[in-house]
């Protein structure tokens, strides 16, 4: 990787709500690769992870050098004094921002407190971030964490820019003043076409051009393709959070489905999360409990290891954005079925990387996973044209170097990068 021909002049500060986290290894991998590129960055998370989180070498070390705003903030005399230290000395920033915060909030006396408590933070923030001297904040995921960042650039003078996810921010975008954030923001980064073009629909028109397309990456050489398992089973494998949007349970209504004609099917679910207890006694009633492994977070080695093992990835969720887990199912070779939503075709072209099926619906994932699994030679040649998707366009270090450019052209030069080219098509003003 080449690294950039022009030095910034501090460091930049990367934010979200909790990091590292063990779900969220996709933002770890491109701290790494701005650093690569002769970046520095410094790690900020509103809180703290818990232990489960904390899964690798790779996790305890960012985890170590993280700071932590709300641990900041539990100390009485450092609020106070960040607090009138800025309101003495920048009196005007201070006190717009506060008048920004109240503004910016959902309506009704808890949505106001809320605010209050980010702009408590974001002077926690600002302060810290002014004295490593920072010179641009980033801000992972455009919720709660987004409000912070978006109060602690007005109050510093510090700027600031987003990664766009979606899809959460997109039920309650009013509730979180997307419109605001953007506006507000130097640049945005959007995951994905999708991303990009909901991100129109809440903003101003003359807000549209600093809205960059860069994908979430993985680091295809993690993921080397190996010779197709031959362990005697027929071996399924989903990563992600335990809870209903993955769609889990229209899973297991499937796996029912399948296991007559099916018997040596076998299933392994990576990661943990709220409804975990609900669905192991889902699985026990649906007599499932032998086909069923819950082998909870695991770490990005624990993952790729098991995806060389692995016969067919499935990610049945209602909501997503352009998940990171299918990325690393292709990369390793592995042929996919998912949901037809959002941004997912984008990177899952139906029927040559994977097959896409409607969300929610029982019978088409039973059949995508019938073809599938008794097709070996199609899932191979579905692998193969994963991974060179992947390659192609969620390369980590390429999108991450896009996104060098990107901070670059905004920092340095104050204006928006050259358009980019996506599959032989310029799209206009993505970045």
């Amino acid at each position: 990787m080449v690294k950039s021909d022009h030095t910034l002049s501090g460091p930049i500060a990367y934010l979200t709500g909790e990091y590292p986290r063990a779900t969220d290894t996709f933002i770890q991998r491109e701290v790494s690769a701005l650093r690569t590129l002769g970046i520095e960055v410094m790690t900020c998370s509103i809180r703290k992870t818990g232990a489960e989180h904390l899964v690798g070498v790779e996790q305890l070390e960012e985890a170590k050098n993280t700071f932590y705003v709300l641990k900041a903030a539990k100390s009485p005399l450092r609020l106070i004094a960040c607090h009138l230290r800025t309101a003495v000395l920048t009196p005007y920033s201070y006190f717009s921002t506060l008048w920004l915060a109240l503004c910016t909030g959902s309506s009704g006396i808890k949505g106001r407190l809320y605010q209050l408590f980010y702009f408590a933070e974001a002077v926690i923030l600002a302060d810290y971030l002014k004295q490593c001297g920072v010179i641009h904040l980033h801000n992972h995921i455009a919720m709660a964490s987004c409000s912070v960042a978006m109060l602690a650039s007005n109050v510093s003078g510090i700027p600031f820019s987003f990664t766009l996810h979606g899809p959460d921010i997109f039920f309650e975008p009013q509730r979180w003043r997307l419109d605001a954030k953007i506006k507000k923001a130097r640049f945005v980064a959007c995951i994905s076409n999708y991303c990009r073009d909901q991100a129109k629909g809440f903003s101003d028109p003359d807000c549209w051009g600093k809205l960059h397309i860069v994908h979430c990456g993985v680091e295809p050489d993690r993921y080397a393709v190996q010779q197709p398992p031959d362990h005697g089973s027929l071996h399924l494998t989903f990563v992600g959070r335990l809870a209903a949007v993955k769609g889990i349970p229209v899973l297991f209504e499937a796996l029912g489905k399948l296991l007559p004609e099916n018997p040596n099917l076998r299933v392994t679910l990576i990661g943990d999360g709220p409804e975990r207890a609900e669905l192991e006694c889902e699985a026990l009633a649906l007599e499932l409990q032998d086909v069923i492994t819950f082998a909870g977070y695991q770490s990005q080695s624990e993952v790729a290891a098991a995806l060389r093992e692995t016969d067919l990835f499935v990610l049945p969720s209602f909501a997503e954005g352009v998940p990171v887990v299918l990325m690393e199912a292709m990369a390793s070779g592995v042929a996919v079925i998912a949901t037809r939503i959002a941004g997912i075709p984008e990177l899952v072209e139906d029927g040559v990387s994977g097959l896409l099926v409607p969300a929610g619906n029982v019978d088409a994932l039973a059949d995508a996973l019938s073809t599938l699994l008794n097709d070996k030679a199609r899932r191979i040649q579905m692998g193969q044209a994963g991974r060179e998707k992947v390659l192609a366009e969620f390369n980590i270090k390429h999108e991450t170097a896009r996104l060098a450019k990107i901070l670059h052209s905004y920092i340095l030069d104050g204006e928006p990068p050259a358009k980019r080219l996506l599959n032989n098509k310029r799209i206009a003003r993505d970045g």
